[in-house]
Formats: structure tokens, C-alpha cells, sequence
């Protein structure tokens, strides 16, 4: 490869393209002791580590750390941590901290972890990118992960949609849930209607018309389909309603 193509940013490509290029920003490699190269995989005290305070995500499920757990009591950990360094014997993690937690609760002295170099905008960066590719997050906490790389990462939704290799119309369809309601915001959020029903209900204008049509899936259990045709009724039924009024005598 041409030191060139070195010096493409990385687009298209997610979490591992970001960690490819960090090794650009500002840490210094003079401050990684020979024991912890940056670029290598080294076993690391699990107590010089800290958790990435930028990952979007606070709530980790009690159920699922306990599995990954048990796993890694049963098979150590199969994919390493990712660290930047911080000072002498003190790093900050970049990715994997369910792995992270897991290993404490699994009262693991030691972790092995990839070092990399990387500046608190690539760290926000990879942490909300990470965030994103996770498969169990919805559709609300994709689209402020979204929301935050646009903002505090001054990108725009093309520069976006090439980080995290998805279409604009993609970025666009998720950034438009954060319009909704509150209330169906957290609706989505729970799993309490899809990503589909919040498409549909996004078209309503009226606040108050858009929270009783939540109401209405809701409590009949309809789904995307029924939403999609109850939105094309209304016209019909008022209609119908003039006509019938004006044949009274």
C-alpha cells in the first residue's frame, strides 16, 4: 500500500478503520513503556485500565454480563480489549467494555489489550461507531449516536453516512425519529412499537394527532401495515362524514 492510501481518512469501514488511522493523534508514543507498544496486544492489570467516558452507553444488562461472565471464567477472552495510553502504567479503554466489566466480575487480575494512539474526538468517534454496529441497540440510540457524530464531531450527514457505511437516506430516516414525541421516543426505546411504526407515525405534523395514534397501536396492537392504512383514512372518513351530513334533512 502507498503512503498515500495510508493517509485516506477512514470512511466506509467503522470502528475498524477509525482504529487503523488512530494512531495519527496527539498521545505520545514516548510515554508507552516496552511492556505496553503501541500497536501490539498486551496483557495488561485490569486495575490500570478506566472505562471510555465516552461511550454513549451507561446501562449494561446484569443478565447478559453474568453469560459473558461465565464465558470468560470457562474460555478467557477471545477478542482483547482496545486502550489508548494515558501515562506511565495508566490506560483508558476505546472498545469492549462489556468484556471490560465482565472480566472484573470474573475477578480476572489481567487482560490482554490492543494500545492504540488516540485524541478524545477519535475516542468519542469510536466509541459512538462501536456503539452504532452493536447489534441489540434500537433505533433511538442509533439515532442519537447519529445526532452526537454530527454535532461534536462536526460532521455532516454524508461525511457520516461514509463512517459508519450506511446511505444517507439511512442517517436521514434515523435522525428523523428524534422529532417524535417523548413519549414516543421512550416507546421505541422499550420496545414497545418498531422502528417501522415510528417511520409512519413521523409523517403526523400534530403533535397531540401523533400521540393518540401512539395510543392506538398501542393499546390495539396494530401493526406497521394497519399504521400505513390508518394514516390514508382519515381524508376518506371526513369525506364521508360531510356528505352524510348534508343528506339530513
Amino acid at each position: 500500500m502507498s503512503s498515500n492510501a495510508k493517509k485516506q481518512p477512514a470512511l466506509g469501514r467503522g470502528l475498524g478503520a477509525l482504529l487503523q488511522n488512530s494512531n495519527t493523534d496527539i498521545t505520545s508514543s514516548s510515554n508507552v513503556t516496552d511492556s505496553a507498544s503501541v500497536g501490539s496486544v498486551s496483557l495488561l492489570p485490569i486495575s490500570s485500565i478506566e472505562a471510555n467516558p465516552f461511550n454513549p452507553r451507561t446501562h449494561f444488562e446484569k443478565e447478559a454480563l453474568d453469560d459473558l461472565c461465565r464465558s470468560i471464567e470457562m474460555h478467557g477472552i477471545i477478542q482483547p480489549l482496545t486502550v489508548r495510553k494515558l501515562g506511565r502504567d495508566k490506560f483508558q479503554l476505546i472498545s469492549g467494555e462489556r468484556r471490560f466489566r465482565a472480566s472484573q466480575l470474573a475477578g480476572l487480575t489481567e487482560v490482554p489489550a490492543y494500545v492504540r494512539i488516540a485524541n478524545d474526538q477519535t475516542m468519542l468517534e469510536m466509541a459512538l461507531v462501536e456503539n452504532i454496529q452493536r447489534e441489540d441497540l434500537n433505533a433511538i440510540e442509533v439515532a442519537l449516536s447519529y445526532q452526537r457524530l454530527i454535532e461534536e464531531c462536526k460532521l455532516t450527514q454524508e461525511q457520516l453516512s461514509e463512517k459508519v457505511a450506511k446511505s444517507r437516506s439511512n442517517v436521514s430516516n434515523y435522525m428523523r425519529l428524534l422529532k417524535l414525541p417523548a413519549i414516543v421516543q421512550a416507546g421505541v426505546r422499550d420496545n414497545i412499537i418498531s422502528m417501522g411504526h415510528a417511520r409512519a407515525l413521523v409523517a403526523i405534523t400534530d403533535e397531540d394527532e401523533l400521540i393518540k395514534k401512539y395510543n392506538q397501536i398501542v393499546n390495539d396492537q396494530l401493526s406497521v401495515r394497519d399504521v400505513e392504512n390508518l394514516l390514508k383514512k382519515p381524508e376518506k372518513q371526513t369525506s364521508g362524514k360531510s356528505t352524510s351530513s348534508e343528506t339530513k334533512p
